[in-house]
């Protein structure tokens, strides 16, 4: 997924289980080491730090989430275009909200 560029950086319980959902995020690792409890994601950013462009519609993201079977706390109206935004929690009960702006 194409979300722009930002990466993230959170206090997690089992790192394997945030990586996993991470990723189903469409993170990537970019840097760090899970030995170390130490993941560095950048989203919108391909492996050599370049920004992605265009990004990917939050509504495409919502599909994908849904079609992993990821429990969304609200949801984007699919019907709609434009400005939008969705709320999930991470395994460690974090809040995730994807806000699209354009």
């Amino acid at each position: 997924m194409k979300l722009g560029a930002f990466s993230i950086s959170l206090n997690i319980k089992d790192i394997k289980a945030s990586k996993q959902f991470y990723e189903t995020l469409g993170f990537i690792q970019f840097a760090g080491d899970i030995e170390k409890n130490i993941l560095t994601f950048n989203l919108g950013w391909d492996e050599s730090a370049n920004k992605v462009d265009p990004f990917d519609d939050v509504r495409t993201i919502q599909k994908h989430l849904k079609d992993n079977r990821l429990k969304l706390e609200s949801e984007a109206d699919e019907n709609t275009s434009g400005p939008t935004s969705m709320v999930m929690y991470d395994p460690d009960g974090n809040t995730i909200l994807i806000d699209q702006h354009v």
